[in-house]
């Protein structure tokens, strides 16, 4: 199965669901044609997704062992995933150890930035791939080594749809949602946001000048996934920041119980 477009093609299974867990990219020695077998590109994915969900208990007994929070952040593109997390290792220098896990197609930008910002970081370019695994994020922590009692924030590749379908062993599910994305993002992308402990409105700032309606938003939120908390921030102008600190620090002694 590509891990791309998730065709499915006449090599070994076994071998397709390794190259997916890898991360890595494969020569098609096919045409792209969507007529397959739905029985089984089902089985396949079936398959692939039992062998990651097997990785993700793994890493979450791994933190769980050792008192480690894993924040699994979520958005589109541009949502401000990045300007957050520097704005966070800034703020709570001193008060939480952060790590970051940093999830890009291609380049280093990214993980540069938070390196800055005093985080130690590990890159993961998923090249073709759009979402993180958990044995891509399994191998990061273990270089990573976060220490007990600290945070790791792993961020996904900027995706809406994929990234949902992957467990990769986090002990939260934090979404991120712009107000410059467009008030419907929950009713268009249910199964990211469905899943969800917190959601957080970002660039709040540029509200004045966007068309986004918050309490239509939070109905949404409502509909799709009732048990979710929210928050509004600016990473700007440190607006909202407060109470994603207070509930980013209390979650921290959760993952010791």
């Amino acid at each position: 199965m590509c891990a791309t477009c998730g065709c499915s093609d006449e090599q070994d299974e076994l071998g397709e669901l390794d190259l997916l867990a890898l991360g890595h990219d494969h020569e098609h020695g096919h045409d792209h044609r969507h007529g397959h077998d739905d029985g089984r590109v089902v089985t396949l994915q079936q398959k692939i997704l039992a062998k990651n969900d097997d990785l993700a208990q793994r890493n979450r007994d791994w933190l769980r062992e050792r008192g480690i929070l894993a924040l699994n952040l979520m958005s589109s593109p541009g949502s401000g995933k990045t300007t957050l997390l520097e704005r966070t290792s800034h703020d709570l220098a001193g008060t939480v150890t952060l790590s970051v896990v940093e999830g890009d197609q291609e380049t280093a930008l990214d993980a540069d930035r938070i390196r800055a910002a005093g985080c130690r970081v590990v890159q993961i370019n998923t090249g073709a791939g759009c979402h993180l695994d958990a044995a891509m994020v399994g191998r990061a922590l273990r270089t990573l080594d976060p220490p007990a009692g600290s945070a790791v924030m792993i961020e996904n590749v900027g995706n809406l749809v994929c990234p949902a379908l992957f467990d990769l062993g986090e002990t939260a599910r934090v979404v991120l949602a712009s107000v410059t994305e467009g008030t419907d993002k929950p009713l268009k992308y249910p199964q990211m946001f469905r899943r969800a402990d917190l959601v957080v409105i970002t660039k709040t700032d540029l509200g004045p000048y966007v068309n986004f309606d918050v309490g239509a938003f939070g109905e949404y939120i409502g509909q799709v996934s009732p048990q979710a908390m929210m928050a509004s921030v600016s990473a700007v102008t440190g607006s909202g920041l407060g109470g994603w600190y207070d509930w980013l620090i209390s979650m921290i002694p959760a993952v010791a119980r």
